[in-house]
């Protein structure tokens, strides 16, 4: 049975006759989830602040917009800002597609070819495409991109678990290209790069494997447009899970798709940060949100295109508060085009799963709008995989279905393995020349702040003071709800003998021990205090890994947890500029990753006068390195260090091979006596 969201419509685009069943009170008001972790002191209050901040976020929908024209005017930004968090190219290019064929089955009314195709040189997509066994000559069909789900299915590919929709469309005169996913393809590549192999500098690089399946799917539409037996003004797109959610990538990205009809692929904000439902998915799920959206900005992009937006009941990853969230949200954005009836939900009974009323629906809708046949569909369950565990049957056996059919087959060339190191580009910035250092730094600070720091305000607020003078520490709030400490080690007896500041900025990595370095670096009149900022010491928080949930979640909003960090450093230092005056200067200090956090902090906070490094990793994607969201977009360590000119930048430790760009920017700063390498 099949729980539809609204009333049916008397409307060709809209024959869903479903029953309305009401919700469960528990389920309207939110799903119960397992509890949140509590083992560390800092658990509670970073999961309070994410709350909130995706509260914010998720509040901003449809702010500003009244009208259909209101939308279209925000459309085409909406469409680069899009491009830009899946890590695309606002306009992808198109290289050639190089489609091969090798193989061919005939099945009982229709036709598979093996192929791949390559969506960048080298980036190979496996597909399984079925046709009809008889199509009239010179007769263009419709057709139908099916992504896939995570389905294991080892060397033979994902596609292979979804045959039998495939087999159904090609019997009803539907052309089906479907598609292997980059992870569960026949070359099987990492769609879990955060969410447990550490490679946290996928955040630094902008890249997720949602980013690789979005343009799998672009450039697989390009190919059924290619096909001589293809109406390219019929193309629908449909898939289940990590298949639902690349529906909705590329049916927002490419208007080329006419209908849209993803299962089980999006919840919203509330649902994967506030209720942690994101541990349950893997990164292909995400993009990440440079831009802020409210989650359902994605699916609206798809307006007023039909969807059909269908989800279960008992779906422990797509609940049902957040599904109600959003189709209530398409319908207001469809209703502003006066298409209300081209949007509709079906809710199965059930849990992640397809079963007879999702099919039926699926396929009727897509008959509708692509072949004007509202017909009820009847035949939806013939030859569907069936069995589980090491006994599935399939009416096509899967190592027929491969496209290359031995491992000396797969392309010696393929970059499908190593992708998420050349996907998205590195910037490549050269040193300013003499007398350009000033517009230099001002184009890089410009796109820092439009795609990495976006949350900074203006300039950030001095730290609140809660609670001070217990054992030389005091315990600020440098945002609402982010609670921090700065110890003073060097107590003075009035703030006017001193003559500078030295904030030592910790990490997880740092001990209470004062660095001999630091000791070094100390002169009478000096005073000293040490930052700790969020997740560190007594407000550390529980990581697991997997999830990652903590980090993952702040990518979701816009932000890594280092970013939070290098706010806490700089609400300190504005701190103490407030206890002690405008004339005694602070520097920071740092090591190993601490010491980026502290550079980073200066570039953004001009009552910094100094920073004090050691062994500060030289790239974020050294290992160990704090990661900011995009930043290798824009720039690496060695161009922050540079834009500290003309401030004083002492570095210590054997980094000479890697200073050389700092000490060519602070040249062309006309202040290479500021910078200083022990």
């Amino acid at each position: 049975m099949c729980r539809s969201r609204k009333p049916a419509k008397k409307s060709l685009h809209s024959p869903f006759l479903f029953v309305i069943v009401l919700i469960v009170a528990s389920l309207a008001a939110g799903q119960e989830y397992g509890r949140p972790d509590r083992g560390q002191p800092g658990d509670e209050m970073i999961q309070a602040y994410l709350g909130r901040e995706t509260e914010k976020i998720h509040e901003r929908f449809l702010r500003d917009i009244k009208t259909a024209d209101d939308w279209e005017k925000r459309r085409p930004t909406y469409k680069q800002e899009y491009f830009h968090m899946l890590g695309l190219p606002p306009k992808p290019v198109k290289t050639p597609l190089k489609a091969t064929v090798t193989g061919t089955l005939e099945g009982d009314g229709y036709v598979v070819d093996m192929l791949h195709y390559q969506s960048r040189p080298k980036l190979y997509v496996t597909a399984n495409l079925y046709r009809p066994a008889e199509v009239t000559e010179g007769r263009r069909l419709p057709a139908v991109l099916y992504v896939c789900g995570h389905a294991r299915r080892g060397r033979n590919g994902n596609k292979t678990a979804y045959q039998s929709h495939g087999i159904w469309f090609a019997r009803h005169g539907v052309v089906c290209l479907m598609l292997d996913t980059l992870q569960m393809g026949e070359i099987a590549a990492i769609h879990h790069g955060t969410y447990r192999e550490g490679r946290w500098w996928w955040h630094s690089r902008g890249y997720t494997s949602a980013g690789v399946e979005c343009l799998n799917g672009i450039r697989g539409i390009d190919y059924l447009i290619s096909r001589p037996d293809v109406d390219p003004g019929r193309i629908a797109v449909t898939g289940i899970s990590g298949g639902g959610a690349a529906t909705f990538w590329i049916a927002a990205a490419d208007e080329r798709v006419r209908v849209a009809v993803p299962v089980s692929g999006m919840a919203d904000l509330p649902s994967y940060v506030t209720n942690r439902v994101i541990n349950g998915h893997c990164d292909c799920m995400f993009l990440y949100n440079t831009f802020q959206w409210p989650w359902t900005t994605i699916a609206a992009l798809v307006a007023p295109r039909p969807m059909l937006f269908i989800n279960s009941d008992a779906d422990p990853i797509f609940p049902m508060d957040a599904n109600q969230r959003v189709i209530n949200r398409l319908e207001r954005i469809y209703s502003l085009y006066g298409r209300s009836d081209f949007v509709d939900s079906v809710v199965s009974m059930g849990g992640h799963a397809y079963r007879k009323d999702v099919r039926r629906a699926a396929y009727r809708f897509i008959n509708i709008h692509l072949k004007n046949d509202p017909s009820p569909v009847t035949d939806s369950e013939v030859d569907l995989v069936t069995g589980s565990g090491n006994k599935p049957r399939h009416p096509i056996e899967p190592e027929r279905l491969r496209v290359f059919p031995e491992d000396a087959d797969i392309p010696q060339d393929e970059l499908n393995t190593t992708i998420d190191r050349h996907f998205v580009p590195m910037a490549k910035v050269d040193p300013p020349r003499r007398g350009e250092f000033t517009s230099w730094k001002a184009t890089l600070l410009a796109e820092l702040r439009r795609v990495t720091f976006r949350y900074f305000p203006g300039r950030i607020p001095a730290a609140r003071l809660l609670h001070g003078d217990q054992k030389d520490v005091d315990r600020l709030e440098s945002e609402p709800g982010i609670k921090i400490r700065l110890q003073h080690l060097r107590p003075f007896a009035s703030a006017g003998d001193t003559q500078r500041i030295m904030m030592v900025v910790r990490d997880a990595t740092s001990t209470e021990t004062l660095s001999g370095w630091i000791r070094k670096a100390l002169e009478p009149g000096d005073a000293l205090y040490v930052c700790t900022p969020r997740g560190v010491g007594a407000s550390k928080w529980t990581t697991k890994d997997p999830p990652n949930y903590i980090e993952r979640s702040h990518v979701l909003l816009g932000r890594t947890v280092d970013t939070g960090r290098v706010w806490d450093i700089i609400a300190a230092a504005r701190h103490l500029r407030a206890k002690y005056g405008k004339d005694v200067p602070i520097h920071v200090l740092g090591e190993g990753a601490a010491g980026v956090l502290a550079a980073y902090a200066a570039l953004w906070e001009e009552d910094i006068a100094g920073v004090m490094l050691n062994a500060p990793p030289l790239s974020h994607m050294d290992a160990g390195a704090p990661q900011f969201l995009n930043v290798l977009r824009v720039c690496d360590v060695p161009d922050v260090l540079g834009m500290l000119a003309p401030r004083e930048l002492t570095v210590h430790g054997n980094h000479a091979d890697r200073l050389g760009k700092v000490a060519d920017i602070y040249a062309a700063a006309e202040a290479s006596a500021k910078f200083v390498r022990e």
